[in-house]
């Protein structure tokens, strides 16, 4: 396994260089080496680190929120924190409703199979588009009206509400025991609860970091394995009490923010570093998951699928928009960083496969979710990130530091 790390790590580095000085998204050449090292194309990669793949894309979309929790004040959040919720639960719902409704007429699969087709297409990466937003929030741009953090803190909570409704309709298909209103009702709790005991460990740890006074590499470490636990206890309380590890993460970040704020910016700039390593790891191990053949199976009408959630999805974030303080120009922005899937797709695209065959179900129409969910990362992930950043860097005011501060005060 160390040699393959170790090849996906000089060769991931070199596509990033190249990709940058086309002016292209540098993950993009980092998905691309994983495809190719992937055991779809060369199979380079050993068996044991395709095995650890997921732990290291949770270690790594764990790393993604928590920066996601130090970049939220409790200002933007007033500011905008309607409007978060909003682009939270809004445009995902009008993806996944639609794709359910065009499922059965374009890929042959009964409308709960569309459903669950729904709820794995139906989340933007926050891989993609957080990194992207963090670096027009340190260069300013768009901050006097917040874009770049609302966009964030939105896609996260989009990612994370996405999942937990994906399980919900899933346990439904296989049969599943328990109430239907019990689990809808599992949404809003999870978030609640997750948010919840993020805020009241985030303030114990800041107790101890100021008896015990660790270095910041110890602090970080504390933070990014809390969190990781936190993600554990998730899975450990499935099935009993709904609970949000990866909101508990986010709310952690936040917390230290609010009362250490020179703690979370030393812990802060160690996840930078981190997610130098981490980002390379996500998104090539997203890419060795890529069949491209796969992808192929699903041919125009997964394409259509894919496209017209994409313009539900869109409509949904304008609607969402109305009456905000925002133009033409940065209303289009926000729709289009809201277009990019890649890790959640790659996470749970083959979850309906594995449950229908482990429930002795028909397992076509598993086949059929995965090969849409492989496309759309090809699809999606490379023209959105270079449509975010290539639009981002065109539309997006560099804002006034006293202005910005003069309107938080408002």
């Amino acid at each position: 396994m160390a040699v393959s790390i170790a090849e996906i790590i000089v060769l991931s580095l070199i596509a990033d260089w190249l990709f940058r000085r086309f002016q292209l998204p540098g993950l993009l050449g980092m998905l691309l080496v994983g495809v190719c090292l992937g055991p779809h194309a060369l199979n380079c990669l050993s068996p044991s680190f395709m095995g650890v793949g997921p732990d290291l894309r949770l270690i790594a979309l764990v790393v993604i929120l928590l920066r996601v929790g130090f970049e939220l004040s409790r200002s933007t959040l007033h500011r905008v924190g309607g409007r978060i919720l909003l682009l939270a639960f809004v445009p995902a719902t009008c993806e996944g409703v639609i794709i359910t409704l065009i499922g059965p007429a374009l890929l042959g699969l009964t409308t709960m199979e569309s459903a669950i087709l729904g709820s794995v297409l139906a989340a933007v990466s926050p891989a993609v588009v957080v990194p992207l937003m963090i670096r027009f929030i340190k260069e300013r741009k768009g901050a006097a009206k917040d874009i770049p953090a609302m966009v964030m803190a939105a896609a996260s909570v989009d990612d994370i509400y996405v999942i937990v409704a994906h399980g919900i309709v899933l346990s439904l298909y296989v049969g599943l025991q328990g109430s239907l209103a019990w689990r809808m009702t599992g949404i809003p709790l999870s978030l609640i609860l997750g948010a919840a005991v993020g805020l009241i460990v985030g303030s114990i740890l800041c107790k101890l970091f100021d008896r015990f006074n660790p270095r910041a590499t110890k602090r970080m470490l504390v933070v990014v394995a809390i969190s990781v636990l936190l993600v554990r206890l998730q899975h450990q309380l499935a099935g009993s009490i709904p609970f949000a590890g990866l909101v508990a993460a986010m709310a952690i970040g936040f917390v230290i923010l609010e009362k250490r704020e020179h703690v979370a910016h030393e812990i802060s700039a160690k996840l930078v570093k981190v997610w130098i390593f981490a980002e390379i790891i996500l998104f090539s191990s997203v890419g060795a998951q890529v069949d491209v053949s796969v992808a192929w199976k699903a041919g125009l009408a997964g394409l259509a699928v894919i496209g017209i959630g994409l313009l539900a999805r869109g409509a949904g974030v304008l609607l969402c928009l109305t009456r905000s303080p925002l133009d033409i120009r940065e209303r289009l922005f926000v729709t289009i960083s809201f277009s990019p899937k890649a890790t959640v797709q790659a996470a749970i695209g083959g979850a309906p496969l594995l449950a229908m065959h482990a429930a002795g179900m028909e397992t076509a129409p598993g086949e059929i979710i995965l090969a849409v969910a492989v496309l759309s990362i090809i699809a999606t992930a490379p023209t959105g990130a270079w449509a975010i950043a290539a639009l981002g860097d065109r539309v997006l005011d560099v804002a006034d530091p006293c202005a910005t501060a003069e309107l938080g005060q408002l």
